[in-house]
């Protein structure tokens, strides 16, 4: 008795199957080229030069002649055309104040990258480690004492010989390097050159100071091309003064229109402020998206309201000096802004979802929700990658354990958490009556306990395709009404609030002659989203919906997910992790092979698709048959659980689980590293 997908969609399966993945070999060729180009260099100019302690210093072509410090490769760029690379091999560079002798130029930046997973030849793996403290007394900080070098021989002590300023890292990228032991970690300060356009580029770095984690000051903005901050973490030690994990400063008499920096899923920590305006700043603009902020003070207000939150202008007066706009952040402290007058120099905006964690007593104000239970995932990304891990990506594929474990004679279904357990719902079918008139009345769908492993509801009698949803104290199910000899129908919602008692009402009708199958239902910050499989106009594809109470449900115009180049695409299951909604779905056999496996792909909007350059993240094992599909995940207890089915489309399923030793939005996130090809897919119907 086999209960998996009609016996009639199994047979298109197979035939279904001519088609590869729709990116032959010459697309590859491009895509590397491409990334090559821009990692790596200005087509036909610009030069590599390679850092390592095993070279032989002499002039840094090759990995076996390698220079054996940072700044003499820095110190060997042959032009000021740009588009030249300094590839580091992953070590401890006990190194300080580096400064290139070149810039890069508009639309060539010269590149610092790590070759973090030996991608790039040098042989190691792991963080490349920029050390500017004292190799045998510890921490060096020393004003002015850094990773980068600036100098200004007016400031009164310390390292200030001579006036020196960061300009001279105009238009460089660096990537996947991790900076400490001095006073900042990746942070550019003009000093005389104060004023002038710059950019930077920084993505998947650590950058940790005992003033600043990251951040520039003071230029003047240079319209449509911001400094870039991208997964990046920073964080800083001191509290006194002039310091936060972020430091930001302009030159402006008055607010510009567009940002000095831009900041992407970044981690900023420190004892009292995320992001603070410099004291000698005229003004500063930033934007922030998706970005996580934590500040370790939670001083009681009796004591004096000590602390200068986690937006901090404390030293400016009312004007809005500083301006950030703000975009599905999420900000722990013990107060948000500096309190008094000094806080009337903030003005913000707000998009998506801004989540605030604050001492109980403070007030949230509008464009905030405010967290009240202790955010546990948040407050678990503190500490700084480790070695070996890239910023919100792992350096080589995630990895997924299939556990030695299957439920015989399944097919669909979703695991959830309702009311604080886990449960799994399920269908059942015979399809062995397809096309008889007994096929409806074997459909059914039924829930088991987790942790008991009892069958805790039973309902749904003639539906199929299930896909579970908990929103509070409320379950929905949606699944497909079967038929006796005409495929599956609409999609219907079940709900519920104690297993007992299900509510049934129409939630996606079909149109004309086309038949619906799986379902998949998220929440985002506009209410929640549906991806339901379709048998049109590509056998199969999906399509997408909108609804703000998962009653009513609105299709989304203009939109068919069918992969590459129209190729079966079934079986979806939908997150959201801002800013980008996730699938994973089911793909046709790639190469001419006979394996139906799953494929991972996000987008922004829904319309433009980027697919995983580690797909297929699940292919058929050692007695799984022909088939991983089916997906549904969630989360429990810190680690994701994927269940999937396995069989031959036509004759035994069963359903088996894989997991991944991390929440939900680190497996998703991880799939997309940095520098990983993936291919484009445009679910806009044109």
């Amino acid at each position: 008795m086999f209960q998996g997908r009609d016996v009639s969609v199994s047979h298109r399966v197979g035939f279904g199957s001519a088609r590869s993945s729709g990116m032959g070999f010459l697309r590859v060729l491009l895509l590397v080229v491409a990334w090559h180009g821009g990692v790596l260099g200005r087509a036909w100019g610009g030069v590599t030069l390679h850092v390592s302690k095993l070279g032989d210093d002499t002039d840094g072509r090759t990995w076996a002649t390698a220079f054996r410090t940072i700044q003499k490769a820095l110190d060997s760029i042959p032009d000021a055309l740009g588009g030249h690379t300094v590839v580091v091999r992953p070590d401890t560079y006990v190194e300080a104040n580096l400064a290139p002798n070149r810039k890069g130029a508009a639309g060539a930046y010269n590149a610092l990258v790590g070759d973090f997973d030996g991608r790039l030849g040098s042989g190691a793996r792991g963080w490349c480690r920029i050390d500017s403290g004292d190799p045998e007394k510890g921490f060096k900080s020393w004003d002015w004492w850094s990773t980068i070098r600036a100098s200004d021989k007016h400031w009164p002590h310390g390292n200030n010989q001579e006036t020196f300023s960061s300009i001279v890292w105009d238009r460089w990228r660096l990537s996947r390097l991790y900076a400490s032991g001095g006073d900042g970690g990746f942070f550019w300060d003009l000093t005389d050159k104060s004023g002038e356009e710059f950019t930077v580029e920084v993505e998947d770095c650590v950058g940790i100071g005992r003033a600043f984690g990251g951040g520039v000051v003071y230029p003047k903005v240079r319209p449509g091309e911001p400094s870039l901050f991208r997964r990046c973490y920073f964080l800083a030690l001191d509290w006194v003064g002039d310091t936060a994990a972020v430091l930001l400063g302009g030159r402006e008499t008055s607010m510009p229109e567009a940002p000095h920096a831009v900041f992407e899923d970044c981690t900023l920590v420190h004892p009292d402020n995320a992001v603070a305006l410099s004291y000698a700043s005229q003004c500063a603009r930033a934007v922030f998206r998706g970005c996580r902020m934590i500040v370790l003070n939670f001083t009681q207000p009796e004591m004096g309201d000590r602390s200068t939150g986690i937006l901090c202008t404390q030293g400016h007066g009312p004007g809005g000096r500083m301006h950030l706009d703000l975009e599905d952040c999420t900000l722990a402290g013990a107060t948000l802004f500096t309190l008094g007058e000094a806080g009337k120099a903030l003005s913000y905006t707000t998009r998506g979802v801004n989540r605030a964690y604050l001492q109980f007593k403070q007030t949230v104000p509008e464009g905030f929700e405010r967290v009240g239970a202790w955010p546990t995932e948040l407050f678990a990304r503190m500490a700084p990658p480790r070695e070996g891990q890239e910023i919100g990506t792992e350096t080589g594929r995630p990895s997924l354990v299939k556990i030695p474990f299957a439920v015989p004679r399944a097919m669909e279904n979703t695991p959830v958490v309702f009311q604080g357990r886990p449960l799994q719902i399920f269908n059942y079918r015979d399809d062995t009556k397809n096309n008889t008139d007994g096929y409806k009345d074997s459909m059914y769908l039924y829930g088991i306990d987790l942790t008991s492993g009892e069958q805790v509801t039973r309902f749904a009698e003639g539906h199929s395709f299930a896909s579970a949803f908990v929103n509070g104290d409320e379950l929905s199910v949606f699944a497909s009404e079967g038929s006796n000899r005409d495929w599956f129908q609409s999609i219907y919602r079940f709900s519920t609030r104690d297993l007992k008692t299900w509510k049934r009402e129409l939630a996606m009708e079909r149109v004309g002659n086309e038949h619906l199958f799986n379902v998949s239902v998220c929440r985002d910050e506009r209410g929640f989203v549906m991806a339901y499989e379709s048998n049109l106009p590509v056998q199969f594809s999906f399509r997408f919906a909108r609804s703000k109470d998962l009653s009513q449900w609105e299709p989304v115009p203009g939109l068919i997910f069918t992969g590459v180049s129209r190729e079966y695409s079934a079986c979806p299951v939908l997150r959201y992790h801002a800013p980008y909604y996730y699938v994973i779905y089911l793909h046709a056999p790639v190469a001419g092979g006979k394996e139906l496996t799953s494929f991972l792909a996000r987008s922004r909007d829904l319309a433009e698709w980027e697919l995983s350059g580690f797909n297929p993240i699940l292919t058929p094992g050692s007695g799984e048959g022909i088939n991983n599909s089916d997906v549904d995940l969630f989360e429990w207890e810190g680690r994701t659980y994927l269940t999937y089915a396995t069989g031959d489309q036509a004759t035994w399923g069963a359903v088996r689980v894989a997991t991944y030793d991390g929440p939900e939005r680190d497996f998703f996130e991880r799939h997309f590293p940095v520098g990983l090809p993936t291919v484009k897919a445009d679910a806009r119907v044109r």
